[in-house]
């Protein structure tokens, strides 16, 4: 699979990620035999790049990650995150940017993946009530400790990105990117590129929504996190469900699928761009990397623009008490 850098520090992975979240949390029932053999098959294809946080499971899913890589460590950028603080029974306690805690984060994480190393660690979210250059500076330590290699931060905003960069590297920035997602080509990837910091794109299949395989919320799990988002809710969910249908007729008069489509989109924004597609279904890992193999035209990318401009997904991309936390 081809490689892109992110950042200018040597950073290299592979063109698509995989997100490891839905593996433990948030998507529905977990199977974590299969969820491994996802990964298993994942770095089989060339894939290198995995993605998880502490608070996934909360907890459970770096141990699972850990678990899959035990035996190939070494074909493996790790990438997980602190600061969103949660219970062992998940509830919520805030985020945390405090020096201390994320040096005791690090440990914890370190200890539950199974490794002496992290290669990517991200501030998951900006801790308002700490200056940026103090959470930085503490994860800068990390790196001169060798227990982590690069740095990144989640969902932080322009000002934000500048001082963090200041302080010491930046590696990568990672937020919600997709068709439905293009926020941040207004400010973030203007700064990011300005600085030379790369681009990870959770999210980048709308949290499932852009592969038309939901047509009624009832299409997800009970527990599915999804049930309460406010692009699946209602008249928002019939406005989006108009949105993916095109992108749907585009994919079928090229023969791919809708969500191969979508991230093949990702994919030509920049070669600085990473998207992250999670997943804990092979067939669905077997089309998501078929992805990175598809070509889109000029008229086809002025087609999906004309499909899904700035600002056409209907409803937040979180609840509105989550939106606060959001680019800071």
């Amino acid at each position: 699979m081809e490689q892109r850098a992110l950042g200018r520090q040597g950073l290299k992975v592979s063109a698509l990620g995989l997100g490891c979240m839905g593996m433990s949390d948030f998507y529905g029932a977990r199977d974590d035999a299969h969820s491994i053999a996802v990964i298993h098959r994942a770095l089989e294809r060339g894939l290198d790049f995995l993605d998880t946080a502490d608070m996934y499971g909360p907890f459970t899913n770096e141990q699972l990650v850990g678990r899959a890589i035990a035996d190939r460590r070494d074909r493996v950028v790790l990438a997980t995150k602190f600061g969103n603080m949660r219970t062992q029974d998940g509830a919520y306690l805030g985020i945390n940017g405090k020096p201390a805690y994320v040096r005791e984060a690090c440990e914890a994480s370190l200890k539950r993946l199974g490794v002496d190393h992290i290669d990517l660690y991200y501030q998951h979210r900006v801790d308002p009530t700490v200056p940026i250059e103090e959470t930085v500076g503490a994860m800068a330590e990390l790196v001169k400790q060798g227990k982590v290699r690069y740095l990144g931060l989640s969902e932080a905003s322009p000002s934000t990105i500048r001082r963090a960069h200041a302080v010491h590297p930046i590696s990568a920035l990672q937020t919600e990117y997709s068709l439905w997602s293009r926020d941040p080509e207004d400010e973030l990837l203007p700064t990011v590129r300005a600085l030379g910091i790369g681009f990870v794109a959770y999210s980048p299949l709308g949290r499932g929504f852009l592969t038309g395989r939901f047509r009624s919320v009832e299409d997800l799990e009970p527990g599915d996190y999804r049930r309460n988002s406010p692009r699946f809710q209602g008249e928002n969910f019939a406005k989006n469900l108009q949105l993916v249908d095109k992108v749907n007729q585009l994919a079928a008069r090229k023969s791919v699928q809708a969500s191969q489509l979508a991230l093949a989109w990702v994919l030509a924004r920049g070669e600085d761009i990473v998207p992250i597609p999670g997943t804990k279904r092979l067939p669905y890992l077997e089309e998501n990397l078929a992805a990175a193999d598809i070509r889109l035209s000029a008229e086809e990318l002025r087609e999906l623009d004309a499909i899904a401009p700035l600002g056409a997904a209907a409803g937040l991309r979180y609840p509105e008490a989550n939106m606060k936390s959001l680019n800071r």
